[in-house]
């Protein structure tokens, strides 16, 4: 599920009891992915992040944690994120 084509970035791994809960799988860069599954409580969004390292510009960081921040307020607040 999810790109297949890609060989670089962040990954996330489901078991495969959950893989029938699993909604969709979004790469919204190379560093940002989200899951998003259903459950018992309704629907669950897993947010992986791969924070670029201290040798990195500021901006890019600044760039990232503003883009997540973005995409956590544009769920809806009856869903779950974690």
């Amino acid at each position: 599920m999810g790109d297949k084509e890609r060989s670089d970035g962040v990954r996330i791994f489901v078991v495969d009891k959950w893989m029938d809960s699993v909604v969709s799988v979004k790469r919204h860069s190379k560093r940002l992915l989200i899951l998003k599954m259903v459950s018992d409580d309704g629907l669950l969004n897993v947010l992986t992040v791969y924070d670029p390292h201290s040798g990195n510009p500021e901006e890019e960081k600044e760039s990232l944690w503003n883009k997540s921040f973005h995409l956590v307020s544009c769920i809806p607040e009856k869903d779950m994120v974690c």
